[in-house]
């Protein structure tokens, strides 16, 4: 398989995805043929933030899969659409509700666009999802559970359920209450003229004919179904067993609210003849108030939301970081997952084998030779933002040419990248929340003294510079953190900052000197 051929910096890299590929060559056991990663999304409303995850996550370890043996294993990533799933309700976060609300219980592809731009809701949701995962460079196969249940791709394994009914009911009653139990049933028939996926029990199934047997609930009227041809769909823990089966999945992960959906479909999966895929469950991203990021609900950050301030080597960053803690998912992680990009990326290109197969840009871009830093972090520039109020990138550029002389747009256009974020970002986040405080006695006095003595100071080294903060700041506190918070609640309005020395080298001596006497005037008029 080409694991002898690989370096000894692959074969003992410990980079969680690593970790993870070396579940897939064990399965292979030395079997040369395709392996399928997998991953799936239910477009019962928009894409957010977490569907994207579970995407870049299962690319990296396809990747660190594909370096393990040599790249002499074929693979690809189906990405999966749940869309014959019928609508359970409205989501919020969708114009003409209202439209919605008369096909519920119908398959999503069969639902009617509330934005009008395409043939169906699930159409439009499986648009915005390829959209972004091509925009990110993704390889996948997109496959549409429609299509693949029409077009007869799951039709010997939807026999095989069929085949094995009394035991996937074994598998699936004891995990119901009561009432569920009397009513269950693994297929769900598709009404044939009010195209409702319809929840109702079995009066027979008949494994020879591949027909199931069911009564409609008002009116008593019997019908016989075909469970191939997508005349009819399976409720999802055997629809899951059944896709890994059909489409031979080797891998996929899920969220940690699914340990016992896997387990269950993994119990069915064998029972219908198929092998459960490997994999692992991932924590689950959180919104300010510490809740689960819900696609109905629409209280998580879109794609759009996080690349409108941020690029996308940033988010993918997030997703790399610690797969098993649960994180919040908000605005306000966007600017440390910027800076912490770009300082592996910095890192990268002085790095050797081994260390570059434990840094995450090696998992995100794939071995990019061309990784670097930036000669000024995010949180530089916002803060810069913050005190000049620029409202435009050429005054922005003024300060960094001073401060770098050797950068331009040209030369850094991952920086010219951020700057327009960072103008971005303090218009919608920052500046809303700009809250400014009078300055004690002690502070004012301290202020005072920090601008005598950065008189002079022009083209000092931020090094330089700090070493005059730090030497105020001893003088008349007792502790150094209440002095940096008074120069950032009172400078900059706001809690915290960045390293002040390097600020100033930045903004200038004779800005943040205008600064603090601007400051002093406010407060004192």
């Amino acid at each position: 398989m080409g694991a002898a051929s690989v370096s000894a910096a692959v074969a003992t890299a410990r980079a969680w995805p690593f970790e993870e590929a070396r579940k897939v060559v064990a399965r292979l056991a030395g079997e040369v043929r395709p392996v399928v990663f997998e991953t799936g999304y239910g477009p019962s409303g928009l894409p957010h933030i977490g569907t994207f995850g579970e995407v870049a996550r299962t690319s990296m370890v396809r990747h660190a899969f594909t370096a393990l043996t040599d790249g002499k294993v074929p693979s690809h990533l189906v990405a999966f659409s749940d869309d014959m799933d019928g609508m359970r309700r409205v989501p919020g976060n969708v114009p003409n509700q209202e439209r919605l609300a008369h096909h519920l219980g119908r398959p999503l592809t069969e639902v009617p666009d509330p934005f009008g731009t395409h043939e169906s809701f699930a159409h439009h949701n499986n648009a915005r999802l390829r959209a972004f995962l091509d925009d990110f460079g993704f390889e996948y196969e997109f496959v549409s559970a429609t299509e693949a249940y029409r077009s007869g791709r799951f039709d010997a394994a939807l026999l095989a359920t069929l085949r094995a009914y009394d035991e996937v009911m074994a598998i699936m009653l004891p995990t119901l209450g009561p009432d569920r139990r009397a009513t269950y049933s693994p297929f769900l028939p598709i009404h044939p003229e009010s195209r409702v996926v319809m929840q109702v029990p079995l009066e027979a199934h008949d494994a020879d004919a591949g027909t199931i047997t069911w009564r409609e609930p008002e009116g008593g009227r019997l019908h016989e179904t075909p469970v191939t041809g997508g005349a009819a769909k399976l409720q999802w823990k055997p629809d899951w067993a059944m896709r890994w089966t059909a489409l031979g999945v080797d891998y996929e992960m899920a969220g940690k609210d699914l340990i016992d959906s896997v387990r269950e479909s993994s119990r069915i999966c064998r029972a219908i003849g198929g092998t459960p895929p490997e994999g692992f469950n991932y924590e689950l991203f959180l919104d300010e108030n510490g809740e689960k990021i819900s696609k109905t609900r629409g209280n998580g950050l879109a794609v759009e939301d996080w690349l409108a301030y941020a690029s996308p080597e940033s988010l993918a960053l997030f997703m790399y970081q610690k797969p098993k803690t649960a994180k919040r998912l908000h605005f306000d992680v966007i600017p440390k997952a910027v800076d912490e990009y770009f300082a592996f990326a910095a890192k990268y290109a002085q790095e050797d084998e081994a260390r570059r197969l434990e840094n995450p840009v090696w998992h995100i871009k794939g071995a990019p030779e061309t990784a670097r830093g930036t000669p000024v972090s995010f949180a530089m520039l916002l803060n810069l933002v913050s005190a000049s109020n620029a409202q435009n990138r050429d005054v922005l550029w003024g300060f960094i040419s001073r401060y770098a002389p050797d950068a331009t747009t040209q030369s850094e256009p991952e920086l010219d990248r951020l700057v327009e974020y960072a103008l971005r970002y303090h218009r919608d986040f920052v500046l809303p929340t700009k809250r400014y405080r009078a300055p004690t006695e002690a502070e004012r006095t301290a202020m005072l003294e920090l601008s005598a003595r950065l008189e002079g100071m022009e083209g000092a080294s931020a090094e330089a510079i700090q070493d005059e903060v730090y030497a105020v700041g001893k003088a008349h506190f007792e502790v150094l953190r209440d002095w940096f918070g008074a120069l950032y609640q009172v400078l900059l309005g706001q809690e915290q900052g960045p390293r002040f020395g390097s600020f100033v080298a930045l903004y200038g001596v004779a800005e943040t000197r205008r600064l603090i006497a601007d400051a002093l005037a406010r407060e004192a008029a």
